[in-house]
């Protein structure tokens, strides 16, 4: 009958109501016990404690690290042109905390001067990251570049300015609509 659909496991069938099964009933009946399991079934005391394979927890948590790489996407730099010791190593979470708050004189000039990266440049110049591909700038550019470009006002840059103005214009219509619902 094992395996059966809606049929119950010998186990279930004979153990005590209110009984853990695996463990020994006590019916108050002298000084012995007979286990509620059958034969060949371990006890849960045989079976030993999960948790005595794991790891006990510390109360200290592991420094947190990251990609030279990633570190430069949260500080908005562009990684090629930070120093070596900066590519080559790990940074840490208080590291990176460290940058933001007090940036040390090459992080000030990186985001001054530039090289900047992709969605700096973006920002700066009004369009989208796609925008600038559309446009032909797919390498980064200098603070002075970037002025050039908006100086020289090229219809591309006109165009994605437009775009990026209608995709903003947009976006808050719908903000305004999904206030307007949850109002109602």
């Amino acid at each position: 009958m094992s395996g059966t659909p809606g049929s119950r496991s010998f186990q279930m069938r004979t153990h005590l109501s209110g009984i853990t099964p695996g463990t020994y009933t006590s019916r108050n009946e002298g000084d012995t016990s007979e286990p509620v399991t059958r034969p060949g079934y371990r006890p849960w005391p045989a079976l030993g404690h999960t948790l005595d394979t794991l790891d006990p927890m510390t109360s200290h948590q592991s420094t947190q690290t990251m990609k030279p790489a990633t570190a430069a996407k949260k500080l908005g730099v562009y990684l090629e042109a930070t120093p070596a010791e900066f590519r080559e190593g790990k940074v840490s979470r208080d590291e990176l905390n460290a940058l933001q708050a007090d940036p040390p004189e090459w992080l000030r000039d990186l985001r001054r001067n530039g090289p900047h990266p992709r969605p700096v440049v973006a920002a700066k110049l009004g369009v989208s990251i796609s925008g600038l591909a559309r446009g032909g700038i797919t390498e980064p550019l200098t603070t002075e570049q970037i002025e050039a470009l908006k100086q020289e006002r090229p219809e591309w840059l006109e165009r994605e300015r437009a775009t990026q103005a209608e995709v903003r214009k947009e976006a808050a219509r719908l903000r305004q609509r999904k206030a307007e619902r949850g109002t109602r």
